[in-house]
């Protein structure tokens, strides 16, 4: 089963890293993209730019609304995702806890659907 795997970070706390400490962390981080690529869990990964370079789009009553920034003003950003193939939930989360940004943020996992549903959208 896919789980969708999103990395909520905080830009001041990434900014405050020193320059050693961040490439300790970006190596850490590259090193387990390509364990978990070598291993089969890994669909795919990309980061994210900065919220600040986000627009969020509305539509309502037949007008589109764009609007500068993310949707929600939070300490925290999505930072970017990885999209896992584990066996069930419980291997999805262990291998989103040792994400290395996880130390610093939040990761959070969600199962994949495997298409819309007919009866409603959330069950």
């Amino acid at each position: 089963m896919k789980y969708l795997c999103l990395a909520y970070e905080s830009e001041q706390v990434l900014n405050a890293l020193s320059q050693e400490e961040w490439q300790a962390l970006r190596q850490e981080t590259l090193d387990y993209v390509d364990s978990l690529r070598s291993q089969g869990y890994l669909v795919d990964t990309r980061p994210l730019q900065s919220a600040r370079t986000a627009s969020t789009v509305q539509v309502r009553s037949g007008e589109l609304v764009v609007t500068d920034g993310p949707f929600a003003e939070t300490k925290e950003q999505i930072g970017g995702y990885f999209l896992l193939e584990a066996a069930d939930f419980d291997q999805a989360l262990r291998l989103a806890s040792q994400w290395p940004s996880a130390r610093l943020g939040t990761i959070e996992v969600r199962p994949i659907e495997d298409g819309l549903a007919m009866e409603r959208r959330y069950r």
